[in-house]
């Protein structure tokens, strides 16, 4: 009896000494992780799963139709990690919703970029032209600033979140704006003469970025990251994730393949 007493007695000392987050983590070997359609699993099943493999994880994949639900489902712990979302899109979503959702690393991100399938690359923009731009204002913004990099228009700076097509203050071309949902941008390309849609949709639809008419200038805040509950931001399962993204094996992965032409690569590639 007094043996027994003294080993639960020992156990628990055991337990007492160390962290109980990472008391859970280092028995962790099943990593959940979720997606939106677009072009980040396959970067990830091709580089990330094989060195996770390596330290014992098992991966199980999840599939979403749109970034709100997989961020939701990180929040309530019923994945640990999604790959879907830039910095300033998260910090938006974390304001709106009182979450506390972080990135811990950027990834290979394709930029948004300005397609027709009426007009060539070099086509000289007429009056009453119509150019389909994401509804929300996060990216709305960005497909702005490609237009005014070509200046079709002029725009005012402004706090991302809370741009319009006010915020055009010049429109010398004489383009029609059209407002549309991000995903609905690639179907919307017979109808219209031009459309700017996100990296991932055109990448999941088919388009090309080396065939864009203009792709965006893109900046780290837009560039996407592996997000995660703040919380577990220095668990060693999420450190393991940034490892494998910083590993010589991810690199080769991405490099390798043409299909990330035209990627915007994190610096850690340098």
């Amino acid at each position: 009896m007094k043996k027994a007493v003294f080993l639960l007695l020992s156990t628990l000392l055991l337990f007492s000494e160390v962290d109980p987050g990472h008391a859970v983590d280092a028995a962790k070997t099943e990593l959940k992780v979720g997606f939106v359609p677009g072009p980040y699993v396959d970067g990830f099943k091709a580089g990330i799963a094989p060195e996770l493999k390596k330290k014992g994880y098992a991966i199980r994949y999840y599939e979403f139709s749109t970034g709100l639900e997989a961020n939701t489902a990180v929040f309530r712990n019923d994945i640990d990690a999604n790959i879907m979302q830039h910095t300033v899109f998260l910090n938006s979503y974390n304001d709106r919703n009182k979450t506390d959702l972080a990135g811990i690393v950027q990834v290979p991100t394709p930029p948004m970029g300005l397609y027709s399938k009426k007009h060539p690359r070099d086509v000289a923009v007429k009056p009453g032209m119509t150019v389909v731009v994401p509804n929300d204002p996060v990216n709305l913004q960005r497909a702005l600033k490609i237009l005014r990099d070509l200046r079709w228009i002029d725009i005012r700076d402004s706090n991302p979140v809370d741009v319009t097509e006010l915020d055009v203050v010049s429109n010398p071309s004489g383009i029609k704006i059209v407002p549309l949902e991000n995903a609905q941008a690639p179907r919307a390309l017979p109808d219209v003469d031009f459309a700017a849609v996100q990296g991932n949709f055109a990448i999941y639809s088919g388009l090309k970025l080396t065939e864009a008419i203009a792709l965006e200038k893109m900046t780290p805040p837009y560039i996407n990251v592996v997000a995660v509950r703040r919380g577990n931001v220095e668990a060693p399962w999420a450190r393991d994730i940034v490892d494998a993204y910083h590993s010589d094996g991810f690199k080769t992965a991405i490099r390798s393949d043409r299909f990330h032409d035209g990627f915007r690569l994190p610096d850690y590639f340098n």
